[in-house]
């Protein structure tokens, strides 16, 4: 046997343990999961009766499904601005020359290190005692009631949150990509009467293309999957009329498709939410990078 295919068959020996374990944990469970869906499997024993679409067709006749998916639609879409935005705008002034800018990286990704039901539960706290507080003795009416209590600003607390939390994370990736552009690039520019904002617009930010591809994805696959927060920071609340039924106002997908099989113990409608979750986040984060891709090839 050759150098090179023992090399190889090394490499795949290494690589065996955990591709055992990926198709185990995650492959074999995902192709259950698509079969279970198609029965009316309780999750227990073996699945009673096959259904066919029968679980699909009453989840898009289900008020309570579709207002969390275009709730977590509206969620990811205002989710992969402001996360981005601030992002970015943060790693512009910890590359900048300004003093003590290694304590303030650190500072802004701290946030990202606390898990998500603490955090969830500080911030419930926040929005329910001490902002009401601070608004009664301000005269704020907007604040002296709790933000996560209103349905019409629920949704704009749980975007706040997760861009404290988030951007942060999402900063360091800008910023590896910003020290990776050539500083005799910006120096030139500079030289050639480029104001800063001009710099940022016309160099770095097209530099930065491929940064930009892996931040929205990250931010669209976590603000779709977003999980932890939802519950500790309102627990899908408050209630609402969604197609004259009452439904609950901040309930993402991932907490319907929880509450559908473990709450209501309906565990193939569940999966089947399941199923239509992971196709819709497929398509959407194709799209996305296709998107951006081509705009890293014109850049």
């Amino acid at each position: 046997m050759s150098s090179k295919a023992k090399r190889k068959l090394t490499e795949m020996l290494f690589l065996l343990p955990t591709l055992l374990a990926f198709i185990m944990v995650i492959i074999i469970p995902f192709i259950y999961g698509i079969y279970y869906s198609f029965t009316n499997w309780q999750g227990t024993g073996a699945a009673s009766a096959w259904v066919g679409l029968d679980n699909y067709k009453t989840i898009f006749q289900e008020p309570g499904f579709l207002h969390s998916f275009l709730v977590t639609v509206i969620f990811t879409l205002f989710n992969l601005v402001l996360v981005n935005v601030v992002a970015f705008v943060i790693s512009l002034l910890v590359t900048s020359e300004i003093k003590g800018r290694n304590v303030y990286r650190a500072g802004f990704f701290i946030p990202n290190l606390i898990g998500g039901i603490v955090l969830g539960l500080v911030w419930q706290f926040i929005f329910s005692n001490i902002l009401p507080q601070i608004g009664k003795s301000l005269g704020m009416n907007l604040l002296s009631k709790s933000l996560i209590s209103n349905k019409d600003t629920v949704i704009a607390t749980m975007v706040i949150v997760n861009t404290w939390q988030y951007a942060g994370y999402i900063m360091l990736i800008y910023v590896a990509a910003i020290q990776g552009i050539s500083k005799s690039v910006m120096e030139a520019a500079e030289v050639d009467g480029a104001r800063y904002w001009t710099r940022v617009a016309k160099i770095q930010i097209p530099l930065m293309a491929n940064a930009f591809t892996i931040s929205l994805f990250l931010t669209l696959t976590n603000s779709f999957k977003m999980y932890d927060v939802n519950v500790a920071l309102t627990n899908g609340g408050p209630t609402t009329v969604f197609m004259m039924k009452p439904v609950q106002a901040s309930e993402l997908l991932a907490l319907n498709i929880y509450q559908t099989a473990f709450k209501y113990n309906n565990m193939a409608a569940g999966q089947a939410k399941a199923v239509i979750f992971f196709v819709v986040l497929t398509i959407f984060s194709v799209i996305q990078v296709s998107y951006n891709k081509r705009k890293e090839i014109e850049a």
